[in-house]
């Protein structure tokens, strides 16, 4: 666990110069969480990516820690979404898919159903904004919420005890059922969003909203969720960027138009980063970038990594991931170790000097932040629903150390890869290496029996 001694932090911090409009004098560090939509593990520059321009994201990378084994909890985005809320696998939640659930969706000669799940995450469980909020901490959401149940209205509306500020937050703006946005521009048309300036872009609205929640705070520690609905489709950009891009298709961007979207996402990312400094804020902060899931196929050049969005491969659970807090971790680190979404739980409760909780399916990555090394052997992905623009097998997937398994529900198939050497899932190692093979399908069926994980169900034979 990573503990300061305030005593000392104190003296030192009198020493310290800070702007004069320097808030939150406690000794708890901000939160700042911004997760992205869709974007792709290559859709970054500091990522490798040749065509897009990222210039805040990866200044911001190059400040703290980049992750390169990142995975999303799922390969869609609202059981990637539920498991980072509250640090429990989709498994466990039985939230397994983006909601509402269409399995329900059967592909035609479809051998099973999809499993059984929830289209929202009950209020019983508890989130991170939560236990923040009950330690004294202001909390915010932003963006896109997508966990909140079926019904469909005006401004996204459906039932709001589902909502963001029945879940622990003093504040939502654009919190609703809503998976993607009417429209990129004002008017919007998404709950708790007032229409400010006739196409303004949707980024750049949440930043400013994020920023005047910050300023708001005063002395109080902050914790902010900006979910943004990029890179999300409608591909929508604006029209400067759209014209900067418009050549610019190839290997790394399938569409000029996502490419745009992209770099519009870092520039609303850079207007937070650059409040925070003004603020005085950029010390004692803890931000992380990630994304909910891979790239959505078409638009996204997912490469080298295998398939997209929807599939349990490469391309639709490795996503970028960066964390920055200049008070704890040093700069320019690059490491490998296999993270998920549900150690953001325990890592925030970590830094924070808040107790674990005492279900939780992720753990602390607060060793990393001193290059140590995690007391975990595994990673588990379960995804035994279709998803809506892909008739994919039904799949679960464990990744061990160098070696991923898949195991397709519906046939029993079981396919291994070196992702070390092999970061495509081109070679299936499964005959080859059977003892290896075994013994990561018996821990998949440990683990799925261990958090009660719905299964597919056989369709009887006509």
């Amino acid at each position: 666990m990573l503990r300061f001694n305030l005593t000392i932090w104190f003296l030192l911090s009198l020493f310290t110069t800070f702007p004069a409009t320097a808030q939150n004098n406690s000794n708890q560090p901000n939160i700042v969480l911004v997760m992205a939509d869709d974007l792709a593990w290559m859709d970054l520059a500091c990522q490798g990516n040749p065509l897009v321009e990222t210039p805040f994201l990866d200044r911001f990378a190059a400040q703290g820690i980049r992750f390169t084994n990142a995975y999303a909890a799922a390969p869609v985005c609202s059981p990637t979404r539920a498991a980072l809320i509250t640090g429990l696998a989709p498994a466990r939640l039985r939230i397994t898919n983006h909601i509402p659930d269409r399995a329900q969706f059967t592909p035609p000669n479809a051998s099973h159903t999809g499993a059984d799940m929830f289209n929202y995450l009950a209020p019983s469980y508890t989130t991170i904004a939560e236990r923040l909020k009950q330690a004294g901490y202001k909390t915010g959401f932003f963006g896109k919420w997508h966990i909140a149940g079926t019904s469909v209205g005006p401004q996204g509306a459906g039932d709001v005890k589902y909502y963001p500020e029945n879940q622990g937050f003093d504040l939502n703006i654009g919190g609703c059922i809503y998976g993607g946005p009417p429209t990129f521009f004002d008017p919007y048309r998404i709950h708790n969003l007032k229409n400010r300036h006739q196409g303004e872009y949707l980024p750049d609205r949440l930043a400013d909203e994020v920023c005047n929640f910050i300023s708001k705070a005063g002395d109080t520690p902050f914790f902010t969720c900006l979910w943004n609905y990029s890179v999300h489709w409608p591909m929508e950009a604006p029209s400067d960027l759209l014209q900067k891009y418009e050549d610019r298709k190839g290997p790394g961007l399938n569409d000029t138009r996502y490419g745009a979207m992209i770099e519009a996402l870092d520039i609303s990312f850079g207007k937070i980063m650059q409040h925070l400094k003004d603020e005085g804020l950029t010390n004692n902060t803890l931000v992380i970038f990630t994304s909910d899931n891979g790239g959505f196929a078409g638009v996204s050049d997912n490469r080298p990594l295998r398939e997209s969005k929807g599939h349990i491969y490469e391309g639709g659970i490795r996503v970028p991931l960066m964390i920055r807090w200049p008070d704890a971790i040093k700069p320019q680190q690059l490491n490998a170790t296999p993270v998920i979404s549900m150690d953001f739980f325990p890592t925030i409760l970590d830094v924070c000097n808040l107790a674990p909780e005492p279900l939780c399916d992720g753990i602390s990555l607060t060793p990393l932040f001193a290059n140590e090394k995690l007391a975990r052997q595994s990673l588990f992905f379960h995804f035994p629903n279709y998803a809506w623009h892909r008739s994919n097998s039904l799949a679960g997937a464990v990744r061990s150390g160098d070696y991923k398994l898949v195991r397709h529900y519906t046939t029993g198939e079981a396919e291994l890869y070196n992702l070390t050497k092999d970061i495509s899932e081109t070679t299936n190692l499964a005959s080859r290496r059977p003892l290896l093979t075994n013994r990561l399908n018996q821990q998949l069926t440990s683990w799925l029996k261990e958090t009660n994980a719905a299964m597919p169900r056989e369709l009887p034979l006509e």
